[in-house]
């Protein structure tokens, strides 16, 4: 129950907490080992927890603050994030609707407790007249700190922070800020010398080592990681699954896009056959007199192989000294696509400008063709992504019909218990009508036209409702609810009306007196039922807002950082106090483009945030990891009808909630703890153990595999054949035949997969034999930088082969970041060579007559020391075999590097290595 405000009303010289401030509920297990140990964590002066959005470290960061009983600042990403600290504040521990007059919201008025945004800070330590108000996006406020600044006001707000005596300073998300922001609160920290509460479910792990060394001086080492496995455990997250609608563009969305690559096309075979553009290349240097180019050749390759793949597209005959400037005579050039095209481009017009001056003007007319056919953002040349046709997708009006299929399908699901939350970007205030009827063409997606697309299809009579900033509508039947619950917070007048189009809603207005708790009352009759279907915007729901009945999260658009979307997400997995049955479905709404082999940036999109997303997968035997890969939805889905048929199979697995917890369980049984590793993938449309046994990975071993089954078949099939005509066979020119046939139908029998196989065996040694040990080589190399001091015997390079033939590989034992940075540091070993300062080549016989040799990037943690390049170089042969270690940033360096870069085995396989997180 709230009370009222004056009971914490208190002058600005407060020391510390009233004695009355008291958490109301139970605190989880997690949080309770953190509070129980807290006089431990807290000796280095800071407390550091990691865990995932929904785990309540909010509440936890404020009982800290509290138990530290000291003046406090806190520090947020954003102002949804801000207000969110202070009404859980004031709901959770004073029990109050009010703000006390000793909390501030401005950083150059602190009290007691102050609560701003790191912008807010910079901008204050700086005199910047920034308005906190106006940033409610991280993303937004980003742009606002290009330029430098001195923090020539900072001795004045420490000062106002000092007269206030602050001691406590929580830091949530500390590192999504900018370098200036950085070092103003790096600054503020030393010249206060506060106790530092560390907060954050998205920790820098891929970051450099010296980033990640900024951070921890910041947060201090982590005191805790808790992971979704283990919250899902405890019963702090329920079982929840992440579910993909497809919807395909409108006729028109269609049309555009067909429009844009048809426009694109054209412009292609335009620029294809440009004689300016030939003309430009063939009196460069680079073309004319490539050996005494040698040094921007090797730092440009891409530059040089486009303009070499272009002219030979322009049937210009490649001379032999570029051939051996590339450092292979027998290569193929390959054929003038896309991709080479952007490359000669952005050569031609952004980086040639030395020896293109004379081509100016038709420079500067070719840049403004691709500007108006959309094929170039910030000196970016893309012919296959577009700002446009990423927005056609996002945007798509199809995605209007796929929210109502999935409500319809819910509500049938679960009728009256349906808590559901759509999230969208806009409001779209524009389809909102005053007339009495509202027949508008629901042509942009938002959250009217989604509330309209719903309540003109309301045929069984759902309770939905809409809540934003600046728009507030609830069903006529939760009015009176509305009512009793407003005066329960002292609100007596309430200003609504009926919809002008529909009487069976109501719209509320704002009022000064409802302001602060409109958000409050309308989530309250979410909870209790009045509101069944909840549409709203990400900045209002998405952040600072929390419902434990949400069942179903509609997330309707994808604009904002992976951050925000990982936070959204938490809205629906959090338990429910009374309802142990509680599952959460999360759906994801994605446009597929049928013109793009990858099915269109929408849903590139969704891959990549899938790979913050943690969830159990529809694997045979189950498991917990994340990526998109867990939902089993193939590659790349391009055409309508697998669109449906995954529609389908979607809506199988979410009508099923008691199979998903079947599945939490099952799942959580395989393991203890969340692993990173690096997972090298096998890619096979058969089942890898159904294969062959003695596959042990996609590389070397599998196509030999391939190679001795076929030969073993054919060669028995060969020998049943010998028999029936081996009576037949009179002379030795009857059998030279009889070999030379079957010979040639062996060659078109084992086909071209066959014939790369035996090349590549002869070229090569197999990379997965070797992982463990290239993995111990890299171990001992970061002890030896001091990247990892965890003690090397508390340390194993685990590696494993799982049914579909992936191998994987990563580090037990050590710290978080110390895992991280080996799985990022063999990734690098094992993946395409790019631009590393040192390589490695291995070299080694096969059958004492046949040298393979294969090429690998020593990791730029190492690489960037001469000696600790050395290191590994030894490690390698200690643990590995013979190599050699060649510094590339010489001119014969270079040369090795092309050549590496043309070579290496992992530039022969299509599948690239992945970061996995994986319960084990």
């Amino acid at each position: 129950m709230l009370v009222n405000k004056d009971r914490f009303k208190v002058d600005d010289t407060l020391s510390e907490y009233p004695k009355e401030v008291k958490f109301k509920y139970n605190w989880r297990k997690y949080q309770q080992r953190v509070l129980d140990n807290l006089e431990n964590h807290l000796k280095d002066g800071h407390l550091h927890i990691i865990a995932p959005p929904g785990s309540g470290k909010t509440v936890l960061g404020l009982e800290v603050a509290v138990r530290l009983n000291k003046p406090t600042l806190i520090l947020t990403p954003t102002i949804a994030i801000r207000n969110q600290w202070i009404q859980r504040f004031c709901e959770l521990f004073l029990q109050t609707d009010q703000i006390p007059d000793w909390i501030s919201k401005d950083i150059r008025k602190p009290k007691f407790m102050t609560v701003v945004t790191y912008q807010g800070l910079h901008a204050a330590c700086n005199d910047l007249k920034i308005e906190e108000e106006d940033l409610e996006e991280e993303d937004e406020v980003e742009e606002s700190a290009k330029s430098k600044h001195t923090n020539a006001n900072l001795e004045k707000i420490v000062s106002g922070l000092n007269a206030q005596k602050i001691k406590t300073i929580v830091v949530d998300e500390a590192h999504h800020l900018k370098n200036e922001w950085w070092q103003t609160l790096t600054k503020v920290k030393e010249k206060i010398n506060p106790v530092i509460v560390g907060l954050t479910a998205t920790p820098p792990y891929d970051v450099s080592p010296i980033e990640w060394q900024r951070y921890i001086e910041l947060n201090g080492l982590v005191d805790m990681e808790i992971s979704v496995p283990e919250l899902v455990i405890e019963g702090d997250l329920c079982p929840h699954q992440d579910y993909v609608y497809f919807t395909m563009p409108t006729e028109k969305e269609h049309q555009d896009i067909t429009n844009f690559r048809d426009n694109i096309e054209m412009l292609f075979q335009e620029i294809k056959n440009d004689e300016t553009v030939i003309q430009a290349i063939e009196t460069h240097p680079i073309w004319k007199n490539p050996e005494e180019q040698l040094d921007w050749i090797y730092s440009n390759f891409s530059y040089y192989s486009s303009s070499l793949i272009f002219l030979k597209a322009n049937h210009r005959e490649i001379p032999e000294t570029h051939l051996e400037v590339i450092g292979d005579k027998k290569i193929i050039i390959p054929v003038l696509d896309y991709e080479w095209t952007e490359k000669l481009l952005e050569f031609y017009l952004f980086s040639g400008n030395e020896h293109f001056k004379e081509y100016e003007e038709h420079r500067k007319t070719l840049e403004n063709r691709l500007r108006r056919y959309g094929a170039i953002e910030r000196k970016q040349i893309d012919f296959l992504y577009s700002k446009k046709v990423t927005g056609f997708l996002a945007s798509s009006i199809s995605k209007l019909n796929g929210i109502k299929e999935i409500v319809d399908f819910e509500y049938n699901q679960l009728g009256k218990d349906l808590r559901m939350v759509i999230l969208s970007d806009f409001i779209r205030k524009e389809y909102f009508v005053s007339s009495s009827e509202n027949n508008l063409e629901l042509n942009r997606l938002g959250v009217i036209p989604i509330f309209e697309k719903l309540r003109r299809e309301n045929t069984a009579n759902k309770k939905i409702g809409v809540l934003t900033g600046s728009l507030i509508i609830i069903p006529n039947s939760a009015y009176n609810d509305f009512e009793t619950r407003a005066a329960k917070c002292g609100i007596t007048k309430i200003n609504s009306s009926i919809v002008p189009f529909d009487s069976d809603y109501v719209l509320i207005n704002q009022t000064e007196q409802l302001t602060h708790n409109i958000v409050h009352i309308v989530t309250q009759i979410f909870q209790s039922g009045g509101i069944e279907v909840l549409i709203g915007t990400k900045s209002l729901l998405g952040e600072g807002w929390d419902a434990p009945a949400i069942n179903s999260l509609i997330l309707a658009s994808f604009v904002g950082s992976f951050v925000l979307s990982n936070q959204m997400r938490g809205r629906a997995i959090r338990t429910q106090n009374g309802n142990s049955n509680k599952t959460g479905n999360i759906w994801h709404l994605v446009t597929i483009d049928e013109t793009s082999p990858t099915g269109g940036d929408d849903f590139d999109l969704l891959k990549r945030r899938f790979k913050s997303f943690v969830g159990v997968s529809f694997h045979e035997q189950p498991g917990i990891e994340n990526g998109i890969g867990r939902l089993n939805l193939g590659e790349n889905i391009r055409e309508k009808e697998e669109a449906e048929k995954k529609n389908i199979e979607m809506f199988k697995y979410a009508g099923d909630r008691e199979n998903l917890k079947e599945l939490w369980e099952k799942a959580l049984e395989t393991g203890v703890t969340l692993v990173e590793e690096l997972k090298i993938p096998f890619r096979e449309e058969k089942e890898y153990k159904a294969l062959k046994s003695m596959y042990l990975n996609k590389t070397l071993a599998n196509l030999l595999a391939t190679l001795g089954s076929g030969l073993a078949s054919f060669g028995l099939e060969m020998i049943q054949e010998f028999l029936k005509v081996a009576r037949r066979i009179r002379s030795m020119r009857d059998l030279y035949f009889f070999l030379t046939f079957f010979g040639i139908v062996g060659v078109l029998f084992f086909g071209r997969q066959t014939l790369k196989a035996l090349r590549l065996y002869f070229k090569y040694r197999d990379i997965s034999k070797d992982i463990k040990k290239i993995g111990e080589a890299l171990l001992d190399s970061l002890i030896k930088a001091r990247i990892i001091q965890t003690n090397y015997s508390a340390l194993e390079v685990i590696t494993s082969v799982d049914d579909w033939g992936g191998v994987y590989c990563h580090l037990e034992g050590g710290t978080t970041f110390e895992k991280s940075t080996f799985i990022n540091s063999l990734k690098e070993i094992i993946g395409n060579v790019e631009n590393p300062r040192y390589i490695i080549v291995r070299k080694n016989r096969f059958m004492f007559f046949k040298e393979q040799r294969d090429y690998h990037s020593v990791p730029e943690v190492i690489g960037r020391n001469k000696k600790l390049a050395e290191h590994f170089k030894t490690q390698w042969k200690a643990f590995v075999d013979n190599c050699d270690l060649i510094f590339t940033r010489t001119i014969e360096g270079r040369k090795l590097l092309l050549q590496s870069r043309i070579k290496s085995l992992a530039a022969q396989f299509d599948e690239k290595a992945q970061r996995i997180n994986k319960w084990k």
